[in-house]
């Protein structure tokens, strides 16, 4: 028997198997087409579908004896269906400038902070509700066919079962969903002037939906009795697939996006998280939340140095039969000195300001591409530490780091890590947490599992705990002290 995760990326969908016994076993990934212009960012969620029919159908036709697959996806991207499930338009990205006005429209009906007392966030364009209310005061007649609204975990799951259910993670991206009452909110719903009933029933993380459908095994290859799990938000598997199940560890996904994710033990004080843009999200324990404290520029800006600098470099690296990571890391020592603003894609939390640009400071005739590098490296851990002293604010108490994505890899940035924000951190086995914690829940529904903590003891395998040190760790504050100023004093000027 097998378990798979599929999980729905904005450029690309991948379906990962495990054995009974939690071990990885196979792959399969399809990229889609994202279309980008002035007025819109959009994707056809057609091509989604297509692209997870692929990857589950590489994949069942390896393993026939796939007993359970779990669905986790991006967030705030949802597409209006018709009566079969049929797309009515192309599905607006969070990026997407549209929905502005709306979202206006609804702080001007309930007040920004009522909103964040109710469903966790604070007011944004970028979440679903305030581009649903675009399409139907845009797009009427598309709005009047719709029989349903999906975002893309309940959109999958839909195809795959015939049942609408979202989980409370991902429904919490939509700006309209009540994170004590675990329901819609009808007074948003009201005062969007949305029908409620056109959404998914929303359910805990990890519940399951039911077997496949026929006509979906057909285009899978999946067996009839294969059950299908609505898991979570991405953000959410890949704490699960951490090992982080309580206040005391927190998760650094170390990928293209810097994403640090604390857990709260209850709600923590919404005022915190509003001045800090910090949302609060319904986690896998009954009563337990997450936060997303995150920078847009992680794993980006050192590929940004490797695509853009680094081209000598690569070259020497590859005749050395070394990585280039590895090249430009080595001889690190300490704080290199520079300040790099890796607002390289505008700023996130806790600034949330599209418009900000990045910046390198203390450049001289003699300044290496190799210390502009690990300057950048420096950089993205000055902004999470930045992200730390507010979350720390909300009463945020996490002693530990669980680390995973690719930058795990790197020791050298593993222990500036630990050293800049003098808290151990953990190097996990396991690059890709979120198909992992996809798995996990999966393993539970058909019977691998007993319990998350005993997925956890089978799937997550820790590699090395580094440890801060207290001579570095009072290097780099020096210079994190210039830090804290480096975004009121660039901002203005660009």
């Amino acid at each position: 028997m097998k378990v798979a995760g599929l999980d729905i990326g904005t450029t690309g969908c991948k379906c990962t198997v495990f054995d009974a016994s939690g071990n990885y076993v196979d792959k399969a990934y399809k990229d889609y087409p994202i279309k980008r212009d002035v007025s819109g960012h959009e994707i056809d969620v057609s091509a989604i579908m297509d692209g997870v029919y692929e990857v589950i159908s590489e994949m069942a036709k390896r393993y026939p004896d796939i007993a359970g697959i779990g669905v986790t996806s991006f967030g705030e991207t949802f597409v209006m269906v018709d009566g079969k499930g049929k797309p009515l338009h192309l599905a607006m990205l969070y990026t997407d400038p549209r929905g502005k006005e709306e979202c206006n429209e609804l702080i001007s009906k309930l007040g920004s902070k009522k909103i964040a007392e109710i469903t966790g966030l604070r007011p944004h364009e970028m979440y679903s509700i305030s581009k649903i209310m675009w399409i139907r005061k845009h797009m009427p007649d598309i709005y009047a066919r719709a029989k349903k609204i999906y975002l893309m975990e309940d959109y999958v799951v839909y195809h795959l079962t015939g049942k609408s259910q979202i989980d409370y993670s991902l429904a919490t991206r939509t700006m309209a969903f009540d994170i004590r009452a675990y329901k819609w909110s009808k007074e948003i719903f009201d005062a969007a002037g949305v029908d409620i009933s056109l959404m998914s029933d929303p359910v805990p993380t990890g519940t399951p939906a039911g077997k496949i459908t026929l006509e979906a095994s057909k285009k899978t290859g999946l067996g009839l009795e294969t059950k299908v799990v609505s898991i979570s938000h991405d953000q959410v598997a890949a704490a699960i697939g951490a090992g982080a199940f309580n206040s005391s560890t927190a998760v650094d996904g170390a990928g293209t996006v810097e994403c640090l994710t604390p857990i709260y033990d209850s709600i923590p004080p919404i005022e915190a998280m509003y001045d800090g843009y910090f949302c609060v999200v319904p986690y896998v324990t009954p009563g337990k939340y997450v936060a997303y404290a995150f920078s847009y520029t992680g794993g980006a800006l050192i590929q940004w140095c490797i695509d853009n600098l680094s081209k000598k470099e690569k070259e020497l690296a590859k005749e050395a039969g070394i990585s280039v990571y590895t090249m430009l890391e080595e001889g690190y020592r300490g704080p290199t000195g520079l300040l790099v603003l890796p607002h390289f894609a505008g700023a996130a939390t806790p600034y949330m300001d599209t418009g900000s640009k990045g910046a390198i400071l203390g450049l001289t005739v003699d300044t290496s591409v190799r210390e502009i590098y690990q300057a950048c490296m420096e950089g993205v851990v000055y902004e999470m530490k930045l992200n730390m002293e507010y979350l720390h604010k909300s009463g945020a108490s996490f002693n530990m780091l669980h680390a995973t994505g690719g930058g795990a890899n790197s020791k050298v940035w593993m222990q500036m890590k630990a050293d800049i924000l003098n808290i151990p951190i953990t190097a996990l086995k396991t690059v890709d947490a979120g198909t992992v914690g996809s798995a996990m829940l999966t393993g539970i529904v058909v019977g691998c599992f007993k319990d998350l903590n005993e997925a956890a003891r089978a799937m997550i395998e820790k590699k090395k705990v580094y440890q801060p040190r207290a001579d570095m760790h009072e290097k780099y504050n020096k210079i994190y002290e210039k830090y804290r100023k480096l975004y009121k004093a660039v901002r203005p000027l660009v």
